[in-house]
């Protein structure tokens, strides 16, 4: 990997005004419930009154965020879903922060943001009020700043950077489980650095390991030594995500206590992997690639008008995603580039992880994580096999061709009828 520049700001700046402007424009829009809205808003309003525990198959955090909404802009459309416009931007704003520190070019890292700003996974969990939005959010700006720790030139801008990460992957677990993995994944990710430096560097294991090799400094998380970085990361990460029950202690019924902490984590398991009845949009998780299942969040006449909502990808970024990974995976295979293999490993690890979970039913939106880091392989790839061509602004331009085809109806736009949706159900099963 290369030094980072020093001044991705302007880039960063421009792609946060873009991204807000475009998750806001008619928000609102539809003014009542969508999909599983119907749960968390009401968990929202529960924990607004401190009326007791609802909803306990998740954390809290994501909840308190829509609360947060709620007390701010009303109980209406536009405060339950306001702050996931930001945590949308967020994630947008993370994935050009990853690629950025990656690769050291700033060019890649906006195709790469552009790439998940223009994909209907982003752009629809950014304008409804679930949990999966606040998730991405604080794993992929958690993932950020772990790499901003790795790019550290001193052992206090390290370890400040690398407690930033550890509480945003805490948050993250305090938003929806499945983020919990990318704890375990930064330790390993860790541990594989710094041997494959002193692999390089002709290093033992135990220098690789120790916070300062003899004669030297270490190129990555300086004078950081693995077995506190890790200590670090699980406390600081637990701690952040024990803290967001806080608002469960001042239940009116049944509130939280110290003692009853540790036995709810079991009773939330117990929810999760209950077996629950067959649901008309289910899908296995094999299926999710290849968008096999997508989502009508809504398709009836509401606000005056026919809507539909269709949580489907952009048909590029999902699909040409595919072929990146397997380009990256080829690309570091030849040339044992670490960003080419970490950007395979981070769709991997964020999609693999559904094969092994004991959940039930599985549905598309589960792949929100990975649809992301597709965008992350995309450009990567593009700028390993392509650099100094434009067939990344030409790959852009399809991205937002095919958005601007799908807009209708991933925005609640008015349809022509109640046959509309034939336009945009390309195969049977997208009905």
């Amino acid at each position: 990997m290369n030094p980072a520049p020093s001044h991705p700001y302007r880039a960063a700046a421009l792609l946060a005004m873009l991204s807000q402007a475009l998750f806001c424009f008619r928000l609102s829009m539809p003014t009542k419930l969508m999909f599983d809205e119907v749960h968390y808003v009401p968990a929202a309003r529960h924990l607004i009154a401190l009326s007791g525990p609802v909803n306990i198959e998740h954390p809290l955090l994501a909840k308190e965020i829509i609360a947060g909404g709620i007390l701010l802009l009303g109980d209406n459309s536009l405060g339950w879903r306001f702050f996931s416009t930001l945590a949308g931007t967020a994630t947008v704003l993370g994935v050009f922060a990853i690629l950025w520190l990656m690769l050291g070019r700033v060019r890649p890292a906006v195709f790469g943001a552009l790439f998940a700003l223009f994909n209907g996974t982003v752009f629809i969990q950014a304008r409804i009020a679930m949990l999966d939005g606040y998730m991405a959010a604080f794993t992929v700006l958690g993932i950020a700043a772990l790499l901003w720790a790795m790019r550290a030139e001193s052992s206090g801008t390290a370890w400040s950077r690398w407690v930033l990460g550890s509480v945003l992957l805490g948050l993250a677990v305090a938003a929806k489980w499945i983020a919990a993995p990318f704890v375990a994944y930064a330790a390993i990710a860790f541990v594989a650095v710094r041997l494959n430096d002193a692999r390089r560097e002709g290093r033992s294991i135990y220098a690789a390991l120790n916070a300062r090799p003899i004669g030297g400094i270490h190129r990555h998380w300086p004078g950081m030594a693995a077995i506190p970085a890790i200590l670090v990361l699980g406390t600081v990460s637990i701690a952040a995500y024990f803290a967001t029950f806080a608002p469960a202690f001042f239940y009116t019924v049944q509130p939280m206590t110290l003692a009853k902490l540790l036995p709810f984590q079991m009773q939330m398991y117990g929810q999760q992997t209950q077996v629950l009845p067959h649901h008309p949009y289910q899908s296995a998780w094999w299926t999710w690639p290849m968008m096999v299942r997508p989502i009508w969040y809504l398709y009836e006449r509401v606000d005056g008008a026919q809507r539909g909502v269709l949580l489907v990808g952009n048909p590029a970024v999902l699909w040409g995603g595919l072929v990146a990974v397997a380009g990256c995976l080829y690309g570091w295979w030849r040339t044992r580039a670490p960003a080419l293999l970490a950007a395979v490993g981070l769709w991997l690890g964020s999609y693999v992880i559904w094969a092994i979970i004991p959940k039930s039913l599985g549905f598309f939106y589960y792949y929100y994580l990975p649809s992301i880091f597709l965008c992350v392989a995309l450009a990567v790839s593009l700028d390993h096999f392509a650099r100094g061509t434009r067939w990344d602004t030409r790959f852009l331009l399809l991205v937002l061709a095919l958005f601007a085809l799908f807009y209708p109806v991933l925005s609640a736009m008015p349809l022509w009828g109640p046959n509309a949706f034939h336009f945009w159900t390309w195969f049977p099963s997208w009905v």
